[in-house]
């Protein structure tokens, strides 16, 4: 693997295996983020009354240049769950309306559609997918479209099954059908390549302090350029019938929420720039054939059918395995964590319990060899 376990500042004693969660920041990008905080303090009102717009705009600037769209069309949030709640609360959803979604979505959105449901009246449906390959993924989730359905809401890479879902062939079956594509991205910026104008769903929300490494508090916002008329500030606040209006109706009206600390949004260039300069493909792909090595391992020891038949097919750097059907699984997550220091989550899938391991490139195989240590002597 790489030696970048230096240039991260976790705790030694942990063997970390749970970068999918929060992630985690290496120094450089850190050193960055506190060096804006200390120019923020230095001259708060210089910073945040005359800078503030100049400065956002040159970190959307790279950032949009790393997701492959234009700047008018991103908005930095602090994580994804707040831009898919602008959406969500946005749409003029009605009594008879659905919105399709599947079986693995992350649970704080499922909560936020059926509250919306319940206050709106419309239905939001869980569709059952078949994860043996793309094409009967595909076919099983458009089974769900009915003559309602108005939004089809999917994760890029679902968070409690880290599948990557083939979105590309349902964003385009929704434009014929003139449904609005709402996408789950917290996972993806950082751990698989993304094209947003390419992809050309209505909405995208992701998260850059997983995968990308930035600070805690980092995601952003796209909206497609013919569907940012849709929606409405989640917080309305001097960006709304703006005095001094930018080129981007969407960017005034979301971008300022009141006071708050920047410095995370500005740090977004130095932490594209240090991927860069680690070859970060390459730190990719190994970080991809170690988790799939250990999902292959993992089920080897469990003797459990994994819900995926071919890892190379649905995960990248994140992946989950079977635990045997009378797993408990906050026992067990604590005995790996109180007894053998790894960090790494142990949950309960519609009955399903898996073990969800992420691999990033501050991990080597002993961390790995670590785990299976442990989960040898806690399944015997």
């Amino acid at each position: 693997m790489f030696n970048l376990k230096k240039d991260f500042l976790l705790d030694p004693t942990v063997t970390f295996l749970n970068h999918g969660s929060f992630g985690a920041t290496p120094k450089p990008v850190f050193k960055e983020y506190q060096r804006w905080q200390r120019e923020l303090e230095n001259q708060p009102v210089e910073f945040l009354g005359r800078r503030h717009n100049d400065l956002m705009r040159a970190s959307r600037e790279a950032l949009a240049n790393y997701l492959g769209t234009k700047a008018e069309n991103l908005v930095y949030i602090q994580n994804a769950t707040i831009g898919l709640n602008i959406v969500a609360r946005s749409l003029d959803l009605k009594v008879g309306d659905e919105v399709l979604s599947t079986n693995h979505e992350y649970g704080a959105l499922d909560r936020t559609w059926r509250f919306l449901s319940k206050e709106k009246g419309f239905t939001y449906i869980n569709q059952k997918v078949d994860l043996t390959s793309h094409d009967d993924f595909i076919k099983s989730f458009l089974a769900g479209v009915s003559a309602n359905t108005k939004v089809i809401f999917l994760s890029h890479i679902t968070s409690s099954t880290a599948t990557i879902f083939p979105l590309e062939k349902i964003i385009q079956f929704a434009k014929s059908k003139n449904i609005i594509t709402i996408i789950d991205g917290a996972h993806a910026p950082g751990q698989i390549d993304l094209n947003l104008n390419f992809l050309n769903a209505d909405f995208y929300a992701g998260n850059l302090h997983k995968w990308l490494c930035a600070p805690k508090g980092v995601g952003f916002l796209y909206a497609n350029p013919k569907t940012q008329n849709l929606l409405k500030p989640l917080i309305v606040s001097w960006g709304y019938e703006s005095e001094t209006p930018s080129n981007s109706k969407f960017v005034d009206e979301h971008e300022w929420q009141g006071t708050r600390d920047i410095a995370a949004f500005l740090t977004i260039p130095q932490a594209i720039a240090y991927q860069q300069e680690q070859d970060w493909a390459r730190v990719r792909s190994a970080c991809h054939q170690l988790a799939v090595e250990a999902w292959n391992q993992i089920h080897q020891l469990t003797k459990m059918n994994p819900l995926h038949a071919d890892p190379e097919l649905w995960f990248a750097q994140m992946v989950v395995s079977s635990l045997p059907i009378n797993t408990d699984v906050l026992s067990f997550k604590k005995k790996l964590y109180d007894d053998y220091r790894i960090e790494i989550p142990v949950l309960d899938w519609h009955g399903n319990k898996l073990i969800r391991l992420s691999v990033q490139g501050y991990n080597s195989r002993q961390d790995i060899n670590r785990l299976l240590q442990a989960l040898k002597k806690l399944l015997n």
